[in-house]
């Protein structure tokens, strides 16, 4: 998996969503994914995104991850003459399968690491069956 540029063509892109016309650029932030009986969680890599900049949403069935990350501040009495943070904004959305219960995500930004519970819903969840003799 790479951590792509594309460009945004939907109408819910960070670009138009702000009121520009022209598509903007993006990353497509790499993702873990784990799984256990109780729920899913993401580990999204998201450097530089502070809090106030990450917009989670669910849309139907989607979760749509967007967030910009903000410019390392410059040291007091230097000069920013190289940098690499050419494409600060993220994007990625995964569709969501009927046995989570997107309700009751939880969302957590540490360390430019997102991490994104999804509980299984109570249907979903293994459930051991009780035999009768008889």
């Amino acid at each position: 998996m790479t951590n792509a540029v594309q460009t945004a063509s939907q109408d819910r892109s960070p670009a138009t969503a702000a009121g520009g016309n022209a598509p903007q650029a993006f990353v497509v932030p790499p993702v873990d994914v784990f799984e256990n009986e109780n729920a899913i969680t993401l580990l999204a890599d998201l450097p530089g995104v502070p809090k106030d900049q990450l917009n989670l949403r669910v849309d139907g069935d989607t979760l749509v991850i967007e967030a910009t990350a903000s410019a390392a501040s410059t040291p007091a009495g230097m000069e920013l003459v190289y940098g690499e943070l050419q494409c600060p904004a993220y994007r990625r959305q995964f569709t969501l399968s009927r046995e989570l219960d997107a309700s009751r995500i939880e969302a957590q930004l540490r360390d430019g690491v997102l991490r994104l519970t999804i509980p299984k819903a109570e249907e979903a969840k293994p459930r051991r069956i009780q035999v009768q003799a008889g």
